[in-house]
């Protein structure tokens, strides 16, 4: 006979399942990028723990009508002291629903992501050194179909993990930091911005490009007849000073999750001036043509 579990141990019962699971299962994803599962495999071992291992740059999890618990261990598939200061970004499906998401540091829980919260779609980030993700499925009374789903990456944590969900304050950049992004960032191209828009979180400008030396992935896209163009949308923190207005800008910064994110973007002028010197001076890191 099944007797209620009391009050007093409600908050405890993730660190519980988390220490007293003595059965788990090990399953790595097909090509270590991306997993599916379904907690129909082993519907009658509600208090399993599963151990999925998650070993590249990007990739999604999608987790049909959760029971008991995973642990999502996720590791760059390199070894290097750099991989120590990556930090996660995960962004929930607007469908995922069916477990509360905790952060597990050698047993230790800290609630990332509640339940209903998860379909709002917000991006999180943590530092990788963190701990893995203990991810548990919420008991519901209903049988309706449940997927708790998420596409996560590892970004550069140089500047922290809040700089990946659009929080982070605006900063200018030195001189140093413009030469290295046009060598590193995932999107560099030169432009004016055409329209600036405030959103709920964050504020987006509309650029059109008159040059693109760099884009990681096809987040502006290609227009005009007579006259290469290319066209689409930046985003930013709302405590960034941009609008419209006149003037060419060198536009660098991330992608996440197929969205262009500003990081540096200074004046193409300033820019031409700053690169000529640092090419006069031999300290440049790495070559660019601005012919």
């Amino acid at each position: 006979m099944l007797t209620p579990t009391p009050a007093s141990l409600l908050p405890l019962l993730p660190l519980l399942l988390l220490l007293l699971c003595r059965r788990c299962f090990c399953q790595y994803s097909s090509d270590q990028c991306s997993w599916k599962g379904s907690g129909l495999t082993h519907e009658g071992h509600a208090r399993d723990v599963e151990q999925v291992y998650l070993r590249c740059s990007q990739g999604s999890l999608e987790w049909l009508y959760p029971t008991g618990a995973i642990i999502v261990n996720l590791r760059p598939n390199t070894v290097s002291p750099a991989a120590a200061r990556l930090s996660v970004c995960i962004k929930p499906t607007a469908e995922s629903s069916g477990t509360n998401i905790y952060l597990d540091r050698n047993g230790k829980l800290r609630l990332l992501l509640r339940d209903q919260d998860q379909a709002q779609g917000k991006v999180q980030c943590f530092s990788i050194q963190e701990g893995a993700l203990f991810i548990e499925a919420v008991v519901h009374t209903d049988i309706g179909r449940r997927i708790t789903a998420f596409q996560y990456e590892l970004v550069s944590d140089r500047l922290g993990p809040q700089a990946h969900v659009g929080g982070a304050p605006c900063q200018p950049c030195s001189d140093a930091e413009v030469l290295l992004a046009v060598c590193t960032n995932d999107f560099v191209a030169m432009g004016t911005i055409e329209k600036w828009e405030k959103e709920e979180e964050h504020s987006s400008v509309t650029v059109e490009l008159r040059r693109l030396y760099r884009q990681k992935t096809q987040v502006f896209a290609p227009g005009g007849v007579r006259v290469r163009r290319w066209t689409g949308h930046i985003k930013m923190s709302l405590q960034c000073g941009v609008r419209s207005g006149e003037g060419e800008f060198l536009f660098t910064g991330t992608v996440r999750f197929g969205e262009a994110w500003m990081g540096c973007a200074p004046r193409y002028k300033d820019f031409l001036r700053l690169y000529g010197e640092a090419q006069r001076q031999g300290t440049n890191p790495c070559h660019m043509d601005t012919d």
